[in-house]
Order: C-alpha cells, then structure tokens, then sequence
C-alpha cells in the first residue's frame, strides 16, 4: 500500500517546542526550500546514526529488571503495552502520561512547573518517534532483536509508517541542527543579489541609480556603527576616563556653538545676497522661538543643548533635501515611488466601486488609498522593519539632544503613524512618565502627520518630496521647541534606553498582519467621513452666517476664510511668502487650524492645479494661485495635526491609555497645541531659508511661435513676459498665441 508523504511543516504545528526556520523559508522562498531539503535529504541518508544517551522516559533501571520474566509478569499491562510498543500505541502519549502518573507524582507542595520539563510526556512522545524513525525502541540498551521476546507476547507489529517518515524527519532534524548557517547562508545569497542589482543599476545609470544608492549607504552606515559599536564598545569603556576636565569639555562645547553661529551668519550673508526673501524666513524662525521662549513653563530649566541640537539637526536634514543635488533626488526618488505604488490601490478601488464612482466620487477615488497605505504599514509592522527604522531615527535624536528614551521613540513613530498610535510604542511606560515627557508625546502627535494620510495627501497633488521632507524635519523641531515650552524639572525613570522595548503588534503571521491593517484603515476612513461631513457643513453655516452680517453694514463677500486672510497674513509673511500671496496662504493656515488639514490641503491642491492649468493669476481681486515658493512653504506649514479638533481625538486616545494621567494630559493639552502649530510654521521657516528654484529656464521665443492648443504655466509666464516687453523678440506668433489664452488690452 502507498503511504502519502506527510508535510513536515504539519508535523511542526503539532509540536509547539519544536519550530524550525525551514517552515518560513518554506513559504517565502519555495524554489530555494526545495533544493534545500533535496540536498538535506542526500545529506541525512549517508549521515552516521547516533544514539542518544540516557534516554528520558522510563527508568534504565525498570527497563532492565523489565527484561526478566518474574518482573515482566508483575508490570501492569498498560506498562507492558507500553514497553512493546504496538503500532496502533505510537501515535498518542497516553501510555507515556499513565506511567508517570504512578511513577512520579509530585506532592502537594512540589511546585509544577510552567514549561515542559526533560521528562515530561512531550519530550518523551519526542523522542519516541525519533527513536522509531532509527527503527529500534526508546530503550538505550536494546534493539529490535533484543525485544524480541516483548514483541512476541505484545503481538508483532511492523514500523513501516516510521521507515516511510524517516527521511523527512532527518531532514527536519538537519534543519534544525543547522539553522543557524542556513540562516546565514540565505542572508548571505539575499545580500549579494542586492549588491549585484545595485551595482548593474549604477552602470546602467548613475543618475537613476542616485536615490537607491544614496538610500542605500545610509543603511550601511547604520549597519557599520553597530558593527563597530559590538567591537569597539567595551574597549573604550575601560580606556574611558570618568574623571575629566570639565573646564576643557565646557570649552570645547562653547567653542563648538561658536563656530556653528559664525558659519550660520556667513552662510547666510552669501547666500541671502540674491534672494533676499530668505532673510525674512530666518527672521520669522527667530520670532516664533522668541514667542514660545516667552510663553516657557519654567525659563531657568531650559536644556539649551535639546533645544540647540533639535534645530541644528532639522536644519541639516532640511539642507540635505532641500539643496544637496544627492538628497534632493534621493527624496524626489522616495516621491515617485510612493506615488507608483499608491497607484495599486486603483486595482481593489475599481474591482469593487467600479471605474466610474472611482472617477468621479472624492471618497472612492482617495480614501481607499488609506486602507492599502494602513495595510502595509501593519506589515512592515510585523516584520519589524518599521520598528528598526524608528530605533535609528530616536537613537540619533537622544544621543545629540540628550532626551530620554521614551519621549524620543514616540515623536520617532509619529513620523510614520498617527497621533493616538505613536503613545502605543511605548504605552506601558506612560504611566511613569513626567509631565515634560508627556508634553513631548502630545507636542510630536500635533507636528507631524499620519503615513496612510501621506499617501491621501501626495495623491492630491502636493509635492511628496516637500511632504516627506517636512514629516522627518518636525521629529527633531518637534522635540526640541517642546523642551523650550516645558522643560524638564522632575527626575525621569527613562533616561537610559535598556528596558524600553517597541511591540511588534499582535498579529500572529503576515495574512493576520495584512487583515488587521486593513480593519483599523476602517475606523480612519470613517472618521475622515464623518469629520469632512460635519466640518464641511458648519463651514458653509458659518460663511452663511457672516455673509448675511456683512450685507447688513455693506461688506460684501465676508467670510471665515476673509477674515483669517487679515488675522494670519503676518504670520504667513514671518514665514516668507511673498505679500500678495499672503492673503491666501493665511486663508490656508486658518483652515488648518480651524477645521483641518485635510480640508487645507485639498484647498491648496486647487490652487495648485490652476496654476499648471495656466489660469490667470487674477480673477478679479482674488488671486486664482499662488506660487512654487508659496507652495512649498504652505505645504511644509500644513503638515500637522495642530488643529482643535484633535484636542478630542488626543484626550480621548491617551486618557484611554493611562487613566489616571487624565487630568495632567488635560491641563497641558493646549500648551502642546499652541507648541505643535509653531512647529509646522517654524518647519516652514527653515524650507523658506533653504529653498531655492529649480525649475528649468523656457525658451519663450520658440514656445511662442508654436501652434498651442492649450494653456500651461510656462506659457503663462512666457506670456506674461510678452505683455510686459514691447514683443518684438518674440516672434510674430506670440500676440495671437497669448490672446487666444488672456485677455489683455494689446490684444483689443
């Protein structure tokens, strides 16, 4: 009769003690899995048998004195069955428990423990199939032959079944015994095809290539300190010399701050030279710290080195996107990338709304990006990726800036997840924490935005690399301007990081992890839903309202958004936005702040598309765009939670967690609001010191005396130029072409 193999990843599944790496392997690389288990197989049939000594189970003593016949016939015949060994008694471990029952029964006072021990009825079922795949019996000193007169009573029964198992359960036991080097060796092959891809990548086209290699050498740097740190850690801790000079340490730090002052003045005397606008950025990032050092819970308790090394480190970061050509194509890489792959969710939208609502209908078309966008974030979840990301990202902040572990993992994590999932990294320490660490949680949860929100965002229009950018550029800003706001005066039980773990969630495998993303996309989704509807709605009754209030004194068009365009154009200004932009960026700004920022940026998306349209940038005296730099800066100032409908969302989330700390998390909510919108407007300050165009020139003349069949921004600006010269360099098509676009008296 034929026996069907038996799988041996179902076998492992029965024995919770025993899982081995071949069963993952198995279901992520089968073609390597099955060359492996051939050659484990090969391998195992020319392996040397080896017999394990003082074998578990039975007593030798009782199996010896079990060989006589005298003491054969006074074993009970549950113990008799047992040391035959028939077949139909080998695949339970009954027999095994009803042995040691009588055997060795603990006391009342004997404590049982937890975990299996050597002798229990799993390990000795174990090690009977594994003595029955050798085909002989558990018994060390007796073979097949030697049993033979046990069998002859018992009945004779054949071990077919375990000969036909043997292979795979030498395999399995090879696996196991080697799973350390085939770990090795698959990392070791994964590593080399990656290096082999780079390096075709980087032949083919180096400029393509930029953004993966320069992601990819910031790995390997990570990668090289912790190596060099394994190494070299407990060398300089026994050569590190505890008593220093602390009059030369506080030199070299003070000298240190000078010269980054005297390079910042000069950097910004050459660079502002040309682009004046750039000096009000850096007068507006000087305002507002100078507001929130003003509004500080305790002025002599400010850490000037969390706050000195916070800036510095969203300055550098924004330095190496904004204007290093390496970082700027790397994050623009980063950009297209994540809009390429939003671009899947299409696929599930489409199968089950159908393409015309996907087309048509706001909340079909975007918000399904949120539930693909959350799905894979709970996988990378799962496979830890995300939790050694946010583990750099806090290492780097808490060893410049000197916070404590846990207030640094959590505005670490907002950079990826929201303002209510980023407290749950380090929920069972909330408890303990100190009110300035709390501050820094809420502080991080209103500076920075959700990833799967990211993804809606980029979907609008707006510029990923500017989103991106401003996401990892608050975590340090964020951090740094909380201390200034609240510092700490209390003794923190968390300043070293040991002890402090991250979760990796409670899905069991990747299908659960992928389920569960998408189920808690659901409640985001409908939030979205039911705050859009709401915020919308009392919106439009209040512009109602303050419309009719405005015709009874006779002011037209009076509106929330007029009136937060008069209350916020100074800030928009201290920001750098050019003053005839103002007006609608405040707009922006208090929508942001007012409603939300979903709503903001859906706004901004607008104004944006008109201006790629080619729309006129008057309609009237209301501006129809605003531009690329305006963009930018409003795109790095709406990147945020900071608005008061989050209060709720916030109380509620961390009162849910730690409920005892609600009365301290009410009492300094609104200090950490008011301390994350200075954040998004400070973020933006540092983009309008460092941002520079980097649109290409336009040959005006020659796209002038083309045939145009519709309108764009570089034809707007050509013929913007054109209206503005006498016309004669630009050919004689250029009046007709511009006229057919905007209407100008010339054109009468």
């Amino acid at each position: 009769m034929r026996h069907s193999p038996v799988n041996p990843c179902w076998r492992d599944q029965a024995h919770s003690d025993v899982k081995v790496v071949s069963c993952k392997l198995g279901n992520v690389l089968k073609p390597a899995w099955l060359l492996l288990g051939v050659l484990c197989l090969l391998a195992s049939l020319w392996a040397p048998r080896q017999t394990k000594a003082g074998r578990k189970g039975i007593p030798a003593e009782v199996r010896r004195r079990a060989k006589g016949k005298e003491e054969w016939t006074s074993l009970s015949p549950q113990k008799r069955a047992l040391l035959s060994f028939p077949k139909s008694h080998l695949l339970t471990t009954d027999l095994w428990k009803v042995w040691h029952m009588e055997n060795d029964r603990p006391s009342r006072r004997e404590s049982v423990p937890l975990k299996p021990s050597a002798n229990s009825p799993e390990n000795v079922g174990s090690d009977t199939l594994e003595s029955m795949e050798e085909g002989r019996l558990p018994d060390k000193d007796s073979s097949p032959t030697e049993a033979g007169d046990s069998r002859s009573e018992a009945g004779p029964e054949p071990l077919s079944t375990w000969r036909i198992l043997r292979p795979a359960q030498r395999a399995r036991r090879f696996c196991r015994e080697h799973k350390q080097l085939i770990r090795w060796i698959c990392i070791g092959l994964l590593c080399t095809g990656y290096a082999v891809f780079l390096l075709v990548a980087c032949i083919r086209n180096f400029q393509r290539a930029l953004g993966l290699f320069v992601l990819t050498c910031v790995v390997l740097a990570f990668l090289a300190y912790r190596l060099l740190k394994r190494l070299l850690a407990p060398k300089l801790r026994r050569h590190k010399n505890p008593h220093g000079h602390p009059c030369l340490n506080l030199c070299a730090k003070r000298g240190l701050a000078l010269a980054a002052l005297l390079f910042l003045v000069l950097w910004l005397s050459l660079d502002t030279s040309r682009r004046p606008e750039q000096l009000v950025s850096f007068a507006g990032m000087c305002v507002f710290i100078a507001v929130l050092f003003a509004c500080s819970k305790h002025h002599c308790a400010v850490s000037w080195r969390a706050v000195s090394w916070g800036l510095v480190l969203q300055f550098a970061l924004g330095l190496f996107v904004i204007r290093t050509e390496p970082g700027f194509v790397a994050f623009q890489w980063l950009g297209d990338q994540i809009q390429t792959f939003l671009s899947y969710t299409r696929a599930g939208s489409t199968f089950v709304f159908g393409n015309n609502l996907v087309d048509d209908v706001f909340a079909f078309k975007v918000l399904p990006i949120i539930v693909f966008f959350s799905c894979v974030m709970s996988v990378l979840y799962y496979l830890g990726l995300m939790q050694w990301v946010i583990l750099k990202i806090a290492w780097l902040m808490q060893v410049t800036m000197g916070t404590t572990a846990t207030e640094t993992l959590s505005v670490a994590g907002n950079i990826f997840v929201s303002q209510t999932e980023a407290p749950l990294l380090i929920r069972p320490y909330l408890a303990d924490m100190t009110l300035s660490e709390i501050h820094v949680v809420l502080t991080g949860g209103y500076s920075t935005i959700a990833g799967s929100l990211l993804g809606v965002y980029i979907s609008f229009g707006i510029d990923a690399a500017s989103l991106i950018a401003a996401s990892v550029m608050a975590a340090p800003c964020a951090l740094a301007l909380s201390k200034l706001v609240y510092p700490e005066v209390e003794k923190s039980k968390f300043k070293s990081e040991e002890g402090v773990k991250l979760t990796y969630g409670d899905a069991q495998n990747l299908i659960e992890a992928v389920s569960s993303g998408a189920t808690i996309s659901v409640k985001v989704v409908t939030n979205i839903i039911a705050n859009l509807i709401a915020y919308l709605a009392l919106l439009a009754f209040i512009n109602s309202v303050l419309s009719w209030m405005g015709n009874m004194v006779d002011i037209d068009g009076l509106s929330f958004q007029l009136i937060c365009s008069y209350i916020l154009r100074p800030v928009a200004f201290l920001m750098g936005v050019a003053w005839e932009d103002c007006p609608v960026v405040a707009e922006l700004l208090g929508i942001k702040l007012f409603v939300n920022e979903f709503v903001a940026y859906q706004e901004l998306s607008n104004y944006k598309l008109r201006r790629l349209a080619g729309a006129d940038a008057w309609a009237g005296t209301r501006k129809q765009w605003i531009s690329v730099r305006a963009e930018i800066l409003t795109t790095f100032a709406l990147c945020g939670f900071a608005n008061f409908s989050s209060i709720g969302i916030m109380l509620g989330g961390l009162s849910s967690m730690v409920p005892k700390r609600r009365s301290d998390i009410s009492r300094i909510v609104l200090r950490a609001l008011f301390t994350g919108v200075c954040v998004t407007l400070v973020n933006a300050c540092v983009a309008g010191i460092l941002y520079v165009p980097r649109a290409a020139e336009v040959d005006c003349t020659s796209l002038l005396n083309t045939t145009l069949s519709s309108s764009s921004f570089e034809v707007y600006q050509c013929c913007h130029e054109f209206f503005q010269s006498d016309g004669l360099e630009f050919g004689p098509g250029a009046l007709s072409n511009c006229c057919q676009f905007y209407n100008r008296t010339i054109c009468a």
